[in-house]
């Protein structure tokens, strides 16, 4: 039986304001809070708000059987609760059903994955904790920023004890093979992954409205029938797609959510199921192993990181972000820390990218700028005051070597305290268990009654 993996992501960047050289050292408020108050206000209720609606309605017309899973960053979540909480609210309402899940990835929605693996880490465990905290689920599968995906990064995932992970089915790694299937990382074969059908998925992400294409109109028994004509062995067709393909990308007008709600009825006439990620890795085998030497994306024909590193400034912006990563992690100020989230996000780099962008991107549809290099300009004007900031507390003179010696130190002293914390805990239990087995003894000796001496009459 073919199995439908539908996974929704949920992102949004902190846009950054107008930001000039002389603001620099004198204002250290980076944000405009007008756009990102507008636009994920008016996403939420062209988009995420009818479309969790939607979903509600799927989960009440067919139960357990229809499932969903939903990937959201840790800005998006921030940027929700403060300007849409009603949505947080009915996501919750949804997850309440049962028939939810959710995925796990960076905070930030950043690039450590491919410069800093102690960054990557910290990221990924406070996602997952933002994610339990609102939701009550702890992510069992992970989704890398953009998909991005290589061996190096897979043996990170699978030591942080993730079990499955998410990537795109590029032409270029799977050859003949069909991203239909479950395969494994060759750098950690017990790692499961599961690749996007970019086709079917873009079928309805980018393609559903055009009525220049050769398909339209996309109806959801012609989409099921597509999926049951796929060969019999193909074992799970995986749809990831943004969340405001529903109603932004695609409008309301356009009969998206009408689509989306007749799929499960038409696919299960055709002995297809709903499944999570979760379930997907649990149930299902891996057919083979993929070697993915070099980083690759869901982006641009060459599916590579080439949109968000592919040119001088990106680079250049890159490397000075990252270099000071050490410094931010010794920090204790809050300010600071929020900001280094911020401003790590992977957006800001692709605003930058000078490539030729008609691929219908969702990043250059939001792009505040008007050119790359007004990205560039306003990113690393930004970039020097936060440098600034740190180095008032970290100083650049200290040397790398000075700063990793500091930190292995500090680190040490971070584990002996647990030790000793434990072993403090551990000691009062015993003194505990003593007192209370000496009063147990007391009273039984007090309680004991007395043995009458016999009289003789």
């Amino acid at each position: 039986m073919k199995s439908i993996c539908f996974y929704f992501q949920i992102h949004q960047p902190f846009r950054l304001r107008t930001y000039r050289f002389t603001d620099i050292g004198n204002d250290h408020y980076y944000y405009d809070d007008f756009a990102n108050d507008e636009i994920i206000t008016r996403i939420a209720q062209r988009s995420y708000l009818p479309a969790t609606e939607t979903l509600k309605e799927m989960v009440k017309m067919y139960g357990s059987k229809f499932k969903v899973t939903f990937s959201i960053t840790g800005t998006a979540m921030e940027q929700l609760e403060q300007y849409v909480p009603e949505f947080i609210d009915s996501l919750k309402e949804l997850v309440a059903t049962g028939c939810v899940d959710f995925l796990s990835e960076t905070y930030a929605h950043s690039l450590a994955s491919l410069i800093d693996p102690e960054e990557f880490k910290l990221q990924v465990v406070a996602h997952d904790e933002k994610i339990k905290q609102l939701f009550g689920i702890t992510p069992k599968v992970f989704r890398n920023t953009e998909l991005i995906y290589s061996d190096d990064i897979a043996s990170m995932v699978y030591a942080m004890g993730f079990k499955g992970m998410i990537t795109d089915g590029a032409k270029h790694i799977l050859g003949w093979k069909s991203p239909n299937y479950l395969y494994s990382s060759a750098s950690a074969p017990k790692l499961k992954l599961l690749l996007k059908n970019s086709k079917f998925s873009d079928d309805i992400s980018f393609h559903f409205s055009n009525t220049e294409w050769r398909e339209y109109p996309l109806t959801a028994d012609k989409f099921a029938s597509w999926i049951n004509n796929l060969p019999q062995e193909e074992q799970i067709v995986n749809l990831f797609m943004n969340f405001e393909a529903l109603g932004e990308l695609q409008t309301k007008e356009s009969g998206i959510f009408e689509f989306i709600k007749a799929i499960p009825r038409f696919a299960f006439e055709n002995g297809i199921s709903f499944i999570t990620p979760a379930e997907a890795i649990a149930k299902l085998k891996p057919v083979g192993e993929l070697v993915v030497p070099f980083p690759m994306s869901w982006a641009d024909e060459a599916r590579d990181t080439s949109a968000w590193l592919g040119n001088d400034l990106q680079n250049e912006a890159f490397e000075k972000l990252y270099s000071i990563a050490e410094r931010v992690r010794l920090c204790s100020d809050r300010k600071i820390k929020q900001d280094w989230n911020y401003i790590q996000t992977s957006d800001h780099f692709y605003y930058m990218c000078t490539k030729h962008r008609n691929d219908g991107s969702v990043h250059s549809h939001y792009s505040p700028y008007e050119t790359p290099y007004q990205a560039f300009t306003n990113y690393m004007n930004i970039l020097s005051d936060f440098i600034v900031r740190v180095e008032e507390q970290y100083p650049l003179s200290i040397e790398n070597e000075e700063l990793n010696a500091l930190l292995t130190t500090i680190r040490n002293q971070a584990h002996e305290i647990e030790a000793l914390n434990k072993e403090v805990a551990l000691m009062r239990n015993n003194i505990l268990k003593e007192d209370k087995d000496e009063k147990a003894g007391t009273e039984s000796a007090i309680k004991k009654p007395r043995k009458k001496k016999k009289t003789t009459e």
